[in-house]
């Protein structure tokens, strides 16, 4: 499994920016892809996530109402869409993803990362 993030960039407070996710290595229909981001000197934080299968975007409650997961099944790609950008969003952005069928999306170890993409978001 191979996920490859970009998308990243420098933006102004209040625009939106959507990050991409494409996956590879097999069928994604089951299990969860998940965004997480790493601000220096901070630890890394759950963003977003949500079921390869479907369902809802379960968010971190600092980008509650304003980020969201969405998938393009024929792509095999997977996409935080991002708005209301603030600059205590700025952060590496990383998706991960994790193929087992049980248990939360948001509370779950992820077996396979990709490598980050750069948020800025200036004031």
């Amino acid at each position: 499994v191979q996920l490859q993030a970009s998308g990243g960039g420098l933006v102004q407070a209040g625009d939106s920016l959507r990050l991409s996710c494409a996956a590879s290595g097999r069928t994604f229909n089951s299990g969860c892809v998940g965004w997480f981001r790493q601000a220096p000197g901070k630890e890394r934080e759950f963003v977003a996530a949500r079921g390869w299968g479907g369902g809802e975007t379960e968010s971190g409650n600092t980008v509650k109402g304003r980020f969201t997961v969405s998938r393009d099944n024929a792509k095999n790609t997977v996409y935080l869409e991002m708005t209301s950008l603030k600059p205590d969003d700025t952060a590496v952005y990383y998706c991960a993803t994790d193929l087992s069928i049980y248990g939360s999306c948001r509370y779950r170890e992820y077996s396979y990362w990709g490598q980050g993409t750069q948020v800025t978001v200036s004031s």
